[in-house]
């Protein structure tokens, strides 16, 4: 059974609140998505180098896995979304094992960067999903069109606290869904499995359904991700 339980803190008062008003649906608004093309494209190049310094200071199992990332994304197409978000997807799930952060890290709850993972060889759900978020956004895709959710997940007749990372073509598009769970990536409509509680970016925090935001800046409100933020813009991700 995959458990991916957080600590008690700001998410689990976000969640309680967040768990009265939810529906089972995925009808998530961005707030702040302005309407664009349905091509990411690559805005912003891949800073290879200096995320390969920084992996330089995590050891040689973080740059052994930039270096495997940086071929994956050297192999896709440029505006190919569909091929850019398998392939991140795709990496992660299979570079970094399911790991419980108090194994991990000898902490109930940390959130790691994704040269944190690579290095550990492991991570959470949150792990995954924040490995995603910052490897996408390092490509181009702006942080407007992800969000990282934290749903319930249905998961062998029980429901478990579960992170994935959710991705909006367009402004009023069925969102997808990447996970690690389920290896391929699925509208959100198609994942019944799952039922979202809050979700949040660099930008804003939202909760799971409808359109309202709950408000403040994302990371004054989940010291976490703001931690995390300030680790992946130091190694290069942002």
């Amino acid at each position: 059974m995959v458990r991916c339980v957080e600590g008690g803190s700001g998410l689990d008062r976000l969640a309680g609140l967040a768990l009265v008003r939810a529906a089972r649906a995925w009808a998530f608004v961005f707030l702040v998505l302005a309407a664009a093309g349905a091509c990411l494209g690559w805005a912003a190049p891949w800073d290879a180098n200096r995320i390969l310094t920084a992996a330089s200071r995590h050891g040689d199992a973080a740059v052994a896995g930039v270096r495997a990332l940086q071929a994956s994304l050297a192999k896709v197409p440029p505006r190919d979304d569909a091929t850019l978000l398998a392939t991140v997807n795709t990496f992660f799930n299979q570079r970094i094992a399911f790991r419980e952060d108090l194994e991990n890290w000898g902490q109930v709850d940390y959130w790691a960067s994704p040269l944190e993972s690579l290095q550990k060889g492991a991570g959470d759900c949150e792990d995954y999903a924040i490995a995603k978020y910052f490897t996408l956004i390092s490509t181009g895709v702006p942080h407007k069109r992800l969000r990282l959710v934290y749903v319930r997940a249905a998961v062998n007749g029980l429901v478990v606290p579960h992170m994935v990372l959710a991705f909006y073509p367009s402004a009023d598009a069925d969102p997808l869904v990447l996970d690690n769970l389920v290896p391929d990536i699925r509208p959100a409509s198609r994942r019944p499995d799952l039922t979202p509680v809050f979700s949040f970016n660099a930008e804003a925090i939202w909760e799971g359904v409808g359109t309202a935001n709950v408000g403040g800046n994302p990371g004054e409100r989940l010291s976490r991700w703001r931690d995390v933020l300030n680790r992946g813009k130091q190694e290069g991700f942002l």
